[in-house]
Formats: C-alpha cells, sequence, structure tokens
C-alpha cells in the first residue's frame, strides 16, 4: 500500500493509511466535527459503522437511512469507497443514478475516498475490470435486480440491456480533480466492502 500511497500523492490527494478499519473509523471520526456529511452507497462505510459514529457529532445525510439522494449533494463533506484502484493512483467507481459519481466530483468542502486493499488493482485496466466484474455483480446481488449478473451469482458483468441495470455510469479519477477543495483517500489494509 505504501507504494499505492506514493503514487496518490504525486496525483495531487493527501493520503492517510490504516492497517484497520477501526483505526480509520476513529480517524475520520475525529477529524470530521460539527459538519453536515454525506456517505455515497458504501458497503465499506457500512461495515466501518461510520453512519453511527459521524451522526452523533455530525448532521448525516445517507439514503440508507432514509434521506433523500439530494440532500446528500448539498452537504460539506462526502464520503464513498471506490470499486476498484489501480497501483499507479487511477481512481475507478461505477453507479447506476449517477448520485455517487456526482458526490466525488463537485460540490463539497471534503471528500474522503476508502481503499481497502480488496480494492487495488496492477493497473488501469486491472480496476475498471474488478469494479465491473467484482464490485458491480456483487451490488446487484445485494440489491437483488433482475440482471443476468445476479442470475448468475454474481459471476460477473454480461453488460446488459435489463432495465434494473444498476452498473450505468463509469467514472475514472486519472489524477485528483479541481471541483473539490481537500481530497483526502483513506487507505485501508483489511478487506472491506465490494
Amino acid at each position: 500500500m505504501k507504494e499505492l500511497a506514493n503514487n496518490l500523492e504525486k496525483k495531487g490527494y493527501k493520503v492517510s493509511m490504516f492497517e484497520t478499519a477501526a483505526e480509520a473509523a476513529e480517524y475520520l471520526n475525529g477529524k470530521i466535527d460539527g459538519k453536515t456529511v454525506a456517505i455515497g452507497g458504501s458497503m465499506t462505510a457500512k461495515e466501518m459503522a461510520l453512519d453511527e459514529s459521524l451522526k452523533k457529532h455530525n448532521t448525516l445525510f445517507w439514503h440508507w437511512l432514509g434521506d433523500k439522494r439530494e440532500d446528500a449533494m448539498q452537504t460539506d463533506v462526502y464520503i464513498s469507497s471506490v470499486n476498484g484502484i489501480s497501483e499507479t493512483g487511477e481512481i475507478v467507481n461505477i453507479d447506476g443514478n449517477g448520485n455517487r459519481l456526482a458526490g466525488t466530483l463537485f460540490g463539497h468542502q471534503e471528500l474522503y475516498l476508502l481503499v481497502s486493499k480488496n480494492k487495488v488493482a496492477a493497473d488501469l485496466n486491472g480496476a475498471i475490470e474488478r469494479a465491473r466484474n467484482v464490485a458491480s455483480p456483487k451490488n446487484a446481488c445485494r440489491f437483488n435486480v433482475k440482471t443476468p449478473c445476479v442470475a448468475s451469482g454474481g459471476e460477473k458483468c454480461f453488460d446488459c440491456k435489463s432495465p434494473e441495470r444498476i452498473c450505468r455510469a463509469l467514472l475514472v479519477f486519472w489524477e485528483k480533480p479541481n471541483g473539490i477543495p481537500y481530497q483526502e483517500v483513506v487507505l485501508i489494509n483489511e478487506d472491506m466492502g465490494y
């Protein structure tokens, strides 16, 4: 993860590294205080119980808690995990509605991207492959949508035309975008999420 951290720093990101998800969650809980916070649809954040800790001293919006997705677009802070990342530092996310991708691009004062070690691939093609054929089918299975990837048990993406398809947009960060003043990648040396 050290090489990945170095490559991300060269691309302009602030990077923090943690051995465990608990350490990362404690760090974020201490750093984000008295703000409006949104969490994108992240299993990693859910496994870290970030909503439980952050809502005690922040105003939290998360559509998994029944909040409207639009509310998340107006917050000071946005937190999202990634679907894939290359050792060279390119970050990949796939989304169905576009709200999570939009939240990572523009409009917030702070952005935190959660990266667990199972999300890391050797290169950009590997990161895209992982996002499409690991993260997306697992998320489709979690939502129990009617798609070929769910019918196959989450085996892979079939690039289907199903109206319930959840992988409709792909975003690649080649470098740190300019649309959010403070952007930090939080590296976690554990397997988490999809």
